[in-house]
């Protein structure tokens, strides 16, 4: 599988998101302004848009608290599943574990809006011959991912949540 192209203001957008001081300051801006966009456009986000990645926003319950949580997040397509697709729990390359992990770990009953067209998955940690799977699929999609893990080191194993469409789960 061939990696993704993208034009040159696209990969110049995910080589400053990918940055040290680019990681820390999109980690800080990035939902309010992917929030911001989809409320004016209705369907795109800033993510998409400036670095031209896919992006899914996933409303999960919060671990402790049970209450609904949203964030936007890039989102790795399974071409071969439409029904299908992986978070990287990389936290902008950042030591510690996103919120959103331990969510979708504590209650892995989600939706998901991806385009515009919202839909229940069913998520689950990928191990093995899957984790690698979508891993490479992840390098091939963001630049950012390699650096991310270069800066975690051996620190922490990079999760990667799989969300299959909740009546394709069953």
């Amino acid at each position: 599988m061939a990696g993704i192209t993208y034009g040159a203001f696209h990969s110049l957008m995910q080589k400053l998101a990918s940055s040290r001081f680019g990681a820390w300051y999109f980690s800080k801006t990035q939902q309010p302004l992917d929030a911001l966009v989809l409320k004016l456009t209705g369907t795109r986000t800033a993510t998409s848009l400036l670095a031209g990645l896919p992006v899914i926003f996933i409303t999960a319950r919060g671990a402790k608290t049970g209450q609904p949580r949203t964030v936007p997040l890039l989102c790795i397509r399974n071409e071969q599943d439409p029904t299908e697709v992986a978070l990287v729990a990389t936290n902008w390359g950042q030591r510690h574990y996103p919120s959103w992990y331990f969510n979708l770990k504590t209650h892995p009953e989600a939706s998901g809006a991806i385009d515009g067209k919202t839909k229940t998955y069913l998520a689950h940690e990928a191990e093995g011959e899957v984790y690698a799977r979508y891993w490479q699929r992840a390098m091939e999609t963001y630049l950012g991912f390699p650096k991310y893990q270069q800066r975690i080191g051996d620190s922490r194993q990079i999760p990667i949540m799989v969300l299959r469409e909740k009546e394709s789960a069953l």
